[in-house]
């Protein structure tokens, strides 16, 4: 009996543990948090209220969403006041940056792999 060839990995057939859902951050890639880092990094700065109205969110559940993204170290929340209105003031921290880049990444490659498989 003769041992048949092994299957290499390639581009477009890679090891599964280096297919890039696999690489996919829980914590960031949820619809809401991906929105979230999204936002924050095109405004640098943004303000509660226009997160919410942006991602069309209830404050209690973009609140959650933001405390997920700070005990992670992603994102820092800043209280003040504008006025004499009480603002919520979100920033992207530099491993948050770094987290949105690193799951763009995945994304994009899992789209070239999607796009190379043949209809």
């Amino acid at each position: 009996m003769t041992e048949q060839p092994t299957e290499r990995p390639t581009e477009q057939h890679p090891e599964p543990d280096q297919h890039p859902a696999t690489g996919l951050d829980d914590v960031v890639h949820q619809r809401v948090r991906l929105g979230i880092l999204t936002v924050t990094h095109q405004a640098r700065r943004v303000e509660f209220g226009f997160l919410r109205t942006t991602l069309d969110l209830t404050a209690g559940n973009l609140g959650q969403h933001l405390t997920v993204l700070e005990k992670a170290a992603l994102i820092e929340v800043e209280k003040g006041y504008e006025g004499r209105r009480p603002r919520t003031w979100i920033t992207l921290t530099p491993a948050g940056a770094q987290a949105l880049q690193r799951e763009i990444a995945h994304l994009k490659r899992l789209i070239h792999q999607h796009e190379q498989v043949p209809s």
